[in-house]
């Protein structure tokens, strides 16, 4: 029976120094029991760390953390017992089968020799390793000891699992089978997720938190984050006509934010002469593109094309880590970051 704790996992400014390197400074989330949290950020931002103190496998220098209400560093047995941890590179034993090293992870991480059976098996379904049950690890391919690897964090059914990289070396169909049994892991376990891959965040996690230089920029979800730092949705027009004489016709339109020329390296096609390109921003939660396309029209401008565009993750991303620049998130559980020095 799992713990049930108002906050599965806290993080409270966490910091951690390798001599005189800072690798995280004063990193702050909460992660809600049943949430699947993407921890996201460039190499070398402090996910790695993050999750190895999570996981009790490296102290931190300052800062305290909780997992089922237990301190990783003052009651670590207590924490290993209700985590399940994913490294970049997974803790295999080479010359085992999948069945034997389940069966030996499950005894060490305390499960009882009657349930252990049912456990090994309900993992090696999860990860659909089926096949693979008898074979010895060393002869399988990258991307099914990268399965293994997911069955040993599940196999004693902990509350929280920690995955670092879980798609790392997976072909596109066992991405999307890895991204399936990650969802269908939320609700009974609380999950954080790192990965480079944006557009698994986006299909698989609840929340995310963005980490830059060992700091925690923004903490949401993906859709308050898309909203919030790119102003939400637009449209990309390809009109005939001179382009700043249309900024000029649409800057004053009700639910237009923004309008830009769109830079020919970022146009998927070849531009046409006497032709402008444009993209308009709007503001979050209106929908201005029947004015936008009248006004053009009765000022006499050609409107050849006008498709709406959404911002996605990777916009959002790159904007906190490229940018000097942190936000807020508007939910209870998300970090401050700008706590007084």
């Amino acid at each position: 029976m799992h713990d049930s704790p108002k906050l599965m996992i806290e993080v409270d400014h966490l910091s951690k120094t390798y001599g005189s390197t800072q690798a995280i400074t004063d990193v702050t989330f909460n992660v809600e029991p049943g949430e699947i949290l993407g921890f996201l950020g460039p190499n070398g931002a402090g996910k790695t760390t993050t999750m190895r103190i999570l996981a009790g496998y490296l102290p931190a220098t300052s800062g305290t953390a909780r997992i089922a209400g237990y301190d990783v560093h003052e009651q670590s047995l207590l924490v290993r017992q209700r985590i399940g941890y994913l490294p970049e590179t997974p803790p295999l034993y080479p010359e085992m089968t999948v069945e034997g090293f389940l069966y030996f992870v499950a005894r060490i991480k305390g499960v009882s020799a009657g349930d252990r059976t049912n456990k090994v098996t309900a993992a090696i379904e999860r990860c659909n390793l089926q096949d693979k049950r008898y074979v010895i690890i060393r002869k399988l391919s990258k991307g099914y000891r990268q399965r293994v690897g997911i069955a040993q964090a599940i196999v004693h059914d902990p509350p929280a699992i920690i995955l670092d990289e879980p798609t790392v070396g997976l072909d596109p169909r066992q991405i999307i089978e890895v991204r399936n049994l990650i969802k269908s892991l939320a609700g009974t376990h609380t999950i954080i997720l790192s990965t480079h891959i944006l557009p698994e965040v986006s299909m698989t996690c609840s929340r995310v938190a963005i980490i830059k230089n060992g700091k925690v920029v923004a903490t949401n979800t993906p859709e308050q984050l898309m909203t919030q730092l790119t102003g939400g949705s637009g449209y990309e027009l390809e009109i005939g006509g001179e382009a700043n004489l249309a900024k000029q016709v649409l800057q004053n339109l009700p639910g237009v934010s923004q309008i830009e020329s769109i830079p020919l390296a970022a146009m998927h096609s070849s531009p046409k002469d006497n032709r402008a390109y444009l993209r308009v921003i709007s503001h979050a939660g209106t929908e201005p593109g029947k004015d936008i396309a009248a006004a053009l029209l009765q000022t006499g401008f050609d409107l050849y094309e006008m498709r709406r565009v959404s911002a996605t993750l990777e916009d959002v991303f790159l904007q906190l880590t490229t940018e000097e620049k942190t936000l807020e998130s508007e939910t209870n559980s998300a970090v401050n970051q700008e706590e007084a020095a």
